[in-house]
């Protein structure tokens, strides 16, 4: 129980001219004398999807082991300080992700599982499960979802069978998305163009909150504004990166050295929107189908596609094998930010379901059986800390229909998601 002399709106913003800031949770939102669940600043659940390409090396990835005594593969070494979160899940198979042009499905169909053939406005079939978890935890956020990218190429949400949603890969488009509220894109940027920072808007706004607050609350405003100033300010500056390069050509010409800054912002920014309840819901694609992108830092320099097919080259093995490790390493920071970040009762990584996996296996094969996969967070109960292997080809779909009821979407609705048999059981 936690209690507190004052009360405070879990809706209050830090505002200023053309400005609005949301603040984390606070003691001082919780009603003195009242249990944190039984009040509306109870943490919210959230819910993610992070998506990568060309699947992963088997060997590499899935546990030897499973139940709660297993150790993790290499690709999946960077998640280990957080085990207790972790669920790595087995032998999911999403047959409506095949097909004879497997880059040309392959990321529409990971989270609604049916062939684009079989969508239809008419009966439903097709809508993202993130869209639909959007419909029952979006109600009470400025956002109802968040859709980001590495990079740019297909869409993964859809927000009906035929209308998907475009993911942006600008962090500093997001960034105005949260915090700038002027009437227009171009109102927004000469808003926040015209100052150093946007907290020098709500500066007086802080003044009067910090007034209110107790020393623990103010450091904990404190510490969060000095974050957005960071992502502001590395924002800015990936900004300016990009700026200095001039016009260039749009053939592939390998990736900008700052390509994990990227994704790190990318994913800060998701953070941030869970931590201030901007959205409860967040989705992001790492990196396109098929792509081109080098990863220097790594020392690879032969493109991603190419490496992803093997074909028993050794050297090709040893530079997937690298790059698919450095992608959890990008999402294992993610990760560790939620783990750290307080929420209520415990952390938002508690209180968060986030799916990291491919609609790819083998990508030498370009088949779909079985799926890398991870569950990283506790929300809905999830137990967290085991690899649980399912009978070969059992669906996919059963992880996302687990997903979507445990961050309360009515089982009803879900009784006729693709081709599930239902929610997953824990060992």
């Amino acid at each position: 129980m936690y209690l507190t002399r004052k009360h405070l709106s879990r809706r209050t913003v830090l505002k200023g001219a053309g400005v609005s800031i949301a603040l984390p949770l606070l003691d001082a939102m919780i009603p003195a004398r009242t249990a944190l669940a039984q009040t509306a600043a109870a943490p919210s659940p959230r819910v993610g999807f992070v998506y990568f390409p060309h699947g992963a090396l088997q060997d590499e990835w899935e546990p030897a082991a499973a139940g709660r005594d297993f150790e993790f593969p290499f690709i999946l070494e960077p998640l280990e300080p957080m085990r207790e979160h972790v669920t790595v899940v087995s032998g999911l198979r999403n047959k409506g992700g095949e097909s004879a042009s497997p880059h040309g499905i392959i990321q529409e169909t990971w989270l609604n599982c049916v062939s684009p053939r079989r969508r239809s406005n008419e009966t439903g079939v097709g809508v993202t499960a993130d869209q639909i978890a959007a419909r029952h935890l979006g109600a009470d956020t400025p956002l109802p979802s968040l859709e980001l990218c590495g990079e740019p190429g297909g869409m993964i949400s859809f927000r009906t069978p035929e209308q998907p949603l475009p993911m942006e890969g600008n962090p500093r488009r997001v960034f105005y998305t949260m915090f700038g509220q002027g009437d227009t894109q171009q109102e927004r940027e000469a808003i926040l163009n015209t100052t150093n920072s946007l907290l020098d808007y709500v500066r007086e706004s802080t003044a009067s909150l910090n007034r209110r607050l107790d020393a623990g609350d103010r450091a904990k405003v404190s510490d969060y504004l000095d974050s957005v100033r960071e992502i502001e300010v590395r924002v800015q500056r990936l900004a300016d990166s990009a700026e200095s390069m001039g016009e260039l050509p749009d053939a592939p010409i390998g990736p900008p050295e700052d390509f994990g800054e990227l994704l790190d912002l990318q994913f800060e920014l998701i953070a941030l929107a869970w931590q201030t309840n901007r959205t409860n819901v967040a989705s992001i694609k790492m990196v396109e189908e098929a792509s081109m992108r080098t990863y220097p830092n790594l020392g690879v320099h032969e493109a991603f596609h190419p490496t992803s097919h093997w074909g028993g080259y050794p050297e090709r093995v040893a530079n997937l094998r690298l790059i698919q490790n450095y992608h959890t390493a990008v999402f294992a920071k993610f990760a560790q930010r939620l783990k750290d970040t307080p929420d209520g009762d415990g952390s938002i990584l508690d209180h968060a379901i986030v799916l990291f996996g491919s609609n790819m296996a083998n990508s030498d094969a370009h088949n779909n059986d079985p799926l890398p996969q991870v569950l990283v967070g506790r929300g809905g109960g999830i137990r967290g800390g085991q690899h649980l292997r399912y009978p070969q080809d059992s669906p996919h779909a059963n992880i996302l229909v687990t997903m979507l009821e445990r961050v309360g979407v009515p089982a009803e609705e879900l009784e006729n998601f693709a081709d599930s048999t239902g929610p997953l059981s824990e060992a």
